[in-house]
């Protein structure tokens, strides 16, 4: 049972990497078990498609950030600072990858949405939930913001919410086309634009 399960795991980590770093499009199941090291007939053990073994890439990497993502929002701290937190975890992360390998990954959900949304509708669907559940955590601290009057009374905390989640996709984005994590840094201060915090109620950026 050990080695069956760490089979599964060599591939699942040569598969996501692969396609962090080329897409999924352009991998063979192939070069992914020559990349695990296992037998190509290991493959079709544990997955019956490359779309199969992508859909379980997925889903696995959005329980680990989800992990993280709720761990971030819901600590002790004030709604704005779990926010700005969340926004320099998530720049940790390109910078980490940056470091691993010399190159920004940018987002998983974000490059595989952009190259297979008009060609693979289970997958697109999946990474919709994703966004979905990603701007439901995001809205509920957008809420105790407004609620705590933190935020602007007028600010729409859905739409709000769906605003920043397209800033951290789209500055990801831009930190993977420039090969620079600094990229994200913008976030914080669009965030408070956007929920229209007075400049005189601004946390300190320290």
């Amino acid at each position: 049972m050990g080695r069956t399960s760490d089979a599964r795991n060599k591939i699942l980590g040569a598969a996501a990497t692969l396609i962090e770093q080329r897409g999924y499009s352009p991998l063979g199941v192939a070069e992914i078990c020559s990349t695990a090291g296992v037998p190509k007939g290991s493959f079709y053990y544990f997955f019956e498609s490359k779309q199969a073994l992508a859909l379980t890439v997925i889903d696995e990497h959005w329980a680990a950030q989800r992990r993280q993502w709720v761990e971030v929002l819901s600590s002790g701290h004030d709604p704005l600072r779990r926010l700005r937190d969340l926004f320099e975890t998530t720049e940790e992360v390109q910078r980490a990858g940056q470091q691993k390998v010399g190159l920004v990954a940018g987002c998983l959900f974000g490059n595989l949405a952009l190259e297979l949304s008009n060609q693979n509708e289970e997958i697109r669907s999946r990474l919709q939930g994703i966004f979905e559940a990603q701007i439901d955590l995001i809205e509920e601290v957008v809420m105790e913001a407004k609620a705590q009057g933190q935020a602007g009374a007028l600010v729409d905390a859905r739409d709000a919410a769906r605003s920043i989640v397209a800033q951290i996709e789209g500055r990801a984005l831009l930190a993977k086309l420039l090969n620079d994590p600094a990229q994200l840094e913008a976030l914080w201060r669009n965030c408070l634009d956007l929920l229209q915090v007075p400049t005189q109620a601004r946390p300190a950026t320290d």
